[in-house]
């Protein structure tokens, strides 16, 4: 078990360090800096310009730079923001609870529409629910968040007047939160629940037809016991897979929806600062979601060996 975890921590630290070298320079190929964006193309002042490179450590060679902001990496520091002059993480972990929120909500819809409807078309198979689910959740898959966002913007907040089409409350355990958070939930749910309802039901199948659920049949159970007591544990693996990573990526892949519905989380923050050329914001935030997205597979590893009993063994 130990050895297990350790083992994927340290495949992680190539990985991190290849996204930290990318993040970096990538950036930086985008034309214009922050004294660029800062100053303006017609009206700038050489020397003040200068001044402002040298005081953002702008004027150093790349490979300074580089040395720098990587020192400080390894130490837990991701910089400070060029634009505002406060530390990165201060700014991360202010918004970050906001993605959060919105990310689980996105995956409490996905999952309350998939998991039961890969159920049913597993246990109906070829039936005409089990087409229509599959045809709907091709359907799902298909759509991109923007438009599917807009569309539900159009039929709930303008013509139904149900929700509001953006904006955000702080967060509070009634209805003038929760009425904000709805629709980007659904627009991020609705993709995930398609991918994740397939490897529900094909997973389910797999299992409904090995020998120990025969066995089961056999002995009387009822249908819904052997699906539930006995099959449908055993085909969350590949599901558990699925959903840890559609979590770990769910925290930067909500910036087209957080900028649709004025949510005011880290996509929104990192289109900001790429827009503004603020570097260090740039880079500690794709090494923030990096490490987020490596945490959920660890996450997800110790659930293999939760629910497979055969990996308790071997560890």
């Amino acid at each position: 078990m130990i050895s297990t975890v350790l083992g994927r921590v340290l495949a992680a630290v190539p990985v991190l360090i290849g996204i930290a070298v990318v993040s970096f320079f990538l950036i930086r190929l985008v034309p214009g800096d922050i004294v660029n964006v800062m100053m303006g193309e017609d009206f700038g002042d050489p020397a003040l310009e200068a001044e402002l490179r040298r005081l953002f450590g702008l004027d150093q060679p790349i490979h300074i730079q580089f040395a720098d902001w990587f020192g400080g990496l390894v130490q837990g520091d991701l910089g400070t923001s060029l634009r505002t002059g406060r530390p990165v993480m201060q700014e991360i972990l202010e918004r970050f609870p906001t993605t959060l929120e919105l990310a689980v909500a996105a995956l409490v819809v996905s999952l309350a529409i998939a998991i039961p409807a890969g159920i049913v078309t597993a246990t109906r198979r070829n039936s005409s629910i089990d087409m229509g689910a599959r045809l709907a959740s091709l359907i799902g898959l298909s759509l991109p968040n923007f438009w599917l966002g807009i569309l539900l913007i159009l039929l709930f907040a303008v013509f139904l007047r149900w929700v509001p089409s953006s904006g955000y409350a702080p967060f509070a355990l009634s209805w003038d939160h929760f009425q904000f958070l709805i629709l980007p939930a659904i627009t991020l749910g609705t993709s995930l629940a398609a991918v994740t309802m397939r490897m529900t039901r094909s997973s389910l199948l797999e299992v409904l037809g090995v020998d120990y659920i025969r066995t089961a049949r056999a002995k009387g159970l009822s249908e819904r016991a052997v699906v539930t007591n006995h099959a449908l544990r055993n085909s969350l693996i590949p599901v558990v897979t699925v959903i840890g990573i559609q979590l770990g990526g769910l925290l930067g892949g909500t910036i087209i929806v957080e900028q649709i519905f004025s949510w005011p989380g880290l996509g929104s923050l990192l289109v900001r600062a790429i827009y503004q050329r603020d570097y260090p914001m740039v880079q500690g935030l794709t090494m923030f979601l990096a490490f987020f997205f490596v945490f959920m597979n660890l996450v997800v590893d110790l659930l293999y060996v939760y629910l497979d009993p055969r990996l308790r063994r071997h560890g």
